[in-house]
């Protein structure tokens, strides 16, 4: 029988008081904050790290992905996505393909916390809280009016009116008592590094491939067969960001497998470097930095009013509240075998295990014409039962197949702009979220730079 310790009832001061509370700092969390904070909104901003960005800058997640449709030639993206890219741009901490300019951008994520802070400290009406962790709800299930943190100074509450969830574990939803629900097989979660050297073993090995190598089961050491990529890091030559590490049967949203996930994957990153180290050229390697946060694929979904369907995302069905659009592809990375399967808007269907010849074939027949991006709706944002609550990230309401495409941040962030823009709606009518009128809130994100189709 588990122990338990009763805490003595106590006074929380209310540090704050705003009219948005958006809980979590991720680029989604901080887009939230702005598009609200642009409309009027005083707006709260909590975060449980130093520095905004989530999994792309704690993470070292340094790729966003395409701002186009599967042609390349059709902008489906904008807003603060765009212009983010376009400041790191200007510092010479983005590039993008000269070939295909609305192609993935490789970022420099250091440069982007800063441009984050940049971002958040022009907006007067935001009061950020860095080194904050929430930890509880106050008032009823679907209507909040404070939320309680955890910092330096001590336990603090600051109220608010209405409140985004950008936790991406649905710690808010799941606090106050609204509808989540974790499927069977969560998709692994992946700690990237910064490694120097891996050009030279490269140089040294015609035909060398990260993947094969680190997979290689004739090593004892070898990483379990996973998805294994990399990307230099902009502006340091030398220095790669590798993401290769797998932790399969981990729900991060479980404090105890929360800490056995993360140290599992720095001991597969340390594998990873003793492998690459025994290669031609390899004496060159070394570690340069562990992320500050495992990447975390797959925990709680929220249930909002519509749970966006694979079948919805690869027909690119289009919808009358869309808030976002998305052209990556189905990306489903498997706990229950090695590897894992890719689907895409033309049919196409690909397994692939690093080390192995991937496996082609196609989900449907041919068709005269495929859809070239899907959406997403606003009520996928929208948890049952709330009134004053929203969702944002990778939190939002979607089936095993379409989660596998929308988790990605250049969609993600499209949601942050969207609860921000819906929840100042919201406010100027005093009205429940699921009321907000989905012609007003498409046109408000599209004044303010998001590409609405």
């Amino acid at each position: 029988m588990m122990r338990h310790i009763e805490e003595p009832a106590r006074a929380v001061p209310v540090v704050h008081e705003c009219d948005i509370c958006v809980v979590g700092g991720s680029c989604t969390g901080v887009f939230a904050a702005v598009r609200a904070a642009d409309l009027g909104a005083s707006v709260a901003l909590i975060e449980n790290h130093g520095f905004f960005g989530g999994v792309a800058t704690a993470g070292l997640v340094s790729i966003w992905h395409s701002l186009a449709d599967t042609t390349g030639s059709q902008r489906i993206i904008g807003g603060l996505t765009a212009e983010m890219i376009e400041r790191l741009q200007r510092r010479g901490a983005a590039v993008l393909d000269a070939n295909r300019p609305l192609a993935y951008a490789t970022l420099n994520t250091a440069e982007l916390a800063i441009e984050l802070d940049d971002l958040v400290r022009s907006r007067p009406r935001i009061r950020p809280f860095l080194h904050s962790r929430f930890v509880a709800a106050v008032g009823e299930a679907g209507r909040l009016s404070a939320l309680i943190i955890e910092d330096k100074t001590g336990r603090r509450a600051i109220a608010a009116r209405y409140v985004i969830d950008a936790t991406g574990d649905g710690d808010v939803l799941a606090r106050s008592g609204l509808p989540t629900r974790r499927l069977g097989d969560l998709q692994p979660p992946t700690a990237c590094a910064l490694i120097h050297g891996i050009d030279a073993v490269a140089r040294c090995q015609p035909g060398f491939a990260l993947g094969a190598a680190v997979c290689d089961p004739s090593r004892p050491q070898a990483l379990p067969r996973g998805c294994v990529w990399s990307a230099a890091v902009t502006g340091v030559p030398g220095l790669t960001m590798v993401a290769g590490t797998r932790v399969d049967h981990a729900d991060c949203s479980d404090a105890d497998q929360l800490t056995q996930a993360e140290m599992a994957a720095r001991r597969q990153v340390r594998a990873m470097r003793d492998i690459l180290r025994d290669h031609p050229g390899g004496e060159a390697v070394a570690l340069a930095a562990l992320p500050a946060t495992i990447g975390v694929r797959e925990t709680r979904h929220a249930e909002c009013l519509h749970t966006l369907t694979e079948m919805e995302v690869l027909d690119g069905v289009r919808f009358p509240d869309a808030i976002a659009n998305g052209s990556y592809r189905v990306d489903i990375h498997h706990s229950d075998r090695p590897g894992l399967t890719f689907r895409y808007l033309d049919g196409r269907e690909v397994y692939s295990v690093p080390g192995k010849p991937s496996v082609s074939g196609r989900w449907r027949e041919h068709r005269l014409e495929d859809p070239t991006f899907y959406q997403i709706p606003y009520r996928s944002l929208v948890p049952w039962g709330a009134v004053n609550v929203l969702t944002a990230g990778r939190l939002v309401d979607a089936d095993r197949g379409a989660y596998g495409a929308i988790r990605v941040m250049v969609t993600c962030n499209q949601t942050g702009e969207a609860a921000g823009v819906a929840a100042a709606l919201a406010l100027r009518q005093d009205a429940p979220v699921a009321a907000v009128d989905a012609a007003a809130l498409r046109q408000a994100l599209a004044d303010g730079g998001a590409v609405m189709l």
